[in-house]
């Protein structure tokens, strides 16, 4: 059955915390998974959690504490002593443990490393600390299961049985050479069903697809969900097999990545929660609300300078709103799809061909949304037919401008190497907002001759 927390449930948990009773505490909390402990360390407040952290095995608190958001871990970790956060990185893969420590000051990152009592382990987070954290080096584990191409079946299920000791889970068995060199992976029916004194290199598959410890973790999510992997091994510049990445790594980065884009596409520009404070929360905001500012001024401007066509034709004034919103939605729409397409590596063609296909879209919805206009703004606002053709005509350049507007401008962003998610959010709206409005004025001039 499935853990429901509950405010009866935490409030037993503090009253259990306040009144010191440890052995309660861990009869009721033993069994639990580490993901609903880390929901209810979530509820706590951060003395109260950090007592848990304390009190109960590392085997199930360090999962927990990966589980956590950012900021929630760090207050437990500043409550921690170097030594106690050691032992909670000993519980956890290489990859992990590597994230946790990057997350510390450099003076705690040293104390913590030298609390560390298995060297090997303690030699690999160091390794990990070397690489980007947006590449594969930065994402990868070291524990694999590696085998050598000289041995025997027989030895190498010996060896297996060793290594598998310190690895969560087993997805490949990588073959390399006395090197370290990868050469290829081993499938555990041939080796069942292989004679004991067969060789490795007898029976192990040459293809494997690999990635290198520069790759970007974006090519990394692609490789793995177009081969549909559920892990990747990561080799140097010389071919040596140096750690693997797996499926549950990409899915966190694949969220993370997800969570930023739609930050961007809303005009955040740094990564916030509801709880952070106001202060940080307004400077990830503010920047786009006066880009936001900017470019209504600028649309403000350029009403004010066709100030004159209200005299005469006044009903032109009713309809901005929707010319600014048309533009702005058709504008999203377009590079909503660019920016899936571009982050999916699924955008393929020239970019003529992209952009005449937009055009012709844009075309297609713009009449069909003209013909509904024609006919409100003549019946219902009583607007001339000249003035209602001149407005359907504009509204329809309008779409079009704005797709094309929408569907280039993400692609530039991402020749020139900026997250093109930027593009989907008031950057586009603002840009279609004063380019439309200019748009709207300037065919109204033509048709209407004032």
């Amino acid at each position: 059955m499935q853990f429901q927390l509950t405010a009866d449930f935490i409030s037993n948990i503090e009253h259990l915390i306040a009144h010191e009773e440890n052995d309660a505490l861990r009869e009721l909390l033993h069994e639990f998974h580490f993901a609903d402990i880390a929901e209810i360390l979530e509820e706590l407040d951060s003395d109260e959690a950090t007592y848990l952290i304390k009190l109960l095995e590392s085997e199930l608190t360090s999962e927990a504490l990966m589980e956590l958001d950012d900021d929630i871990r760090e207050k437990i970790l500043d409550r921690l002593s170097p030594k106690e956060i050691a032992k909670e990185l000993e519980e956890l893969d290489t990859d992990d443990a590597a994230d946790i420590i990057a997350e510390l000051d450099e003076d705690i990152q040293r104390k913590v490393i030298g609390k560390i009592k298995d060297e090997e382990h303690k030699a690999d987070i160091v390794e990990l600390l070397k690489y980007d954290e947006d590449t594969a080096g930065g994402l990868m584990a070291k524990e694999l299961v590696q085998v050598k191409e000289t041995w025997t079946v027989a030895g190498c299920v010996r060896e297996m049985r060793r290594q598998a000791e310190n690895v969560t889970r087993v997805h490949s068995i990588y073959v390399t050479d006395k090197a370290g060199k990868l050469k290829g992976r081993l499938s555990l029916k041939d080796l069942l069903t292989a004679s004991e004194k067969s060789k490795i290199s007898e029976i192990y598959i040459p293809k494997v697809d690999y990635v290198s410890v520069h790759t970007e973790n974006e090519d990394v999510a692609r490789i793995m969900q177009k081969y549909d992997l559920e892990a990747i091994p990561v080799v140097d510049d010389e071919g040596i097999l140096v750690g693997r990445i797996t499926i549950d790594d990409i899915v966190d980065f694949i969220k993370d990545e997800a969570e930023k884009d739609y930050q961007l596409a809303a005009g955040i520009t740094q990564d916030v929660e509801a709880d952070d404070s106001v202060w940080k929360l307004t400077k990830a905001r503010l920047p786009w609300l006066m880009i936001g500012m900017l470019g209504g001024l600028g649309a403000a401007s350029i009403i004010s300078g066709f100030e004159a066509i209200f005299l005469t034709y006044p009903n032109l004034l009713l309809f901005v709103p929707l010319i600014q919103a048309t533009a702005g939605n058709v504008g999203v729409q377009s590079s909503a799809i660019v920016v899936q397409g571009l982050a999916n590596d699924t955008l393929k063609g020239n970019i003529v061909r992209r952009l005449l296909k937009e055009a012709v879209l844009a075309l297609i919805n713009g009449v069909s949304i003209a013909i509904v206009v024609i006919f409100i703004s003549h019946f219902a606002f009583g607007t001339t037919i000249t003035e209602s053709i001149s407005i359907c005509i504009a509204l329809i350049a309008v779409i079009i401008l704005a797709a094309l507007i929408g569907t280039f401008i993400p692609i530039l962003l991402d020749k020139k190497g900026i997250d093109p998610a930027v593009a989907t959010g008031p950057f586009i709206t603002t840009s279609n907002d004063v380019f439309g409005i200019l748009t709207y004025f300037l065919i109204a001039k033509l048709i209407l001759g004032f």
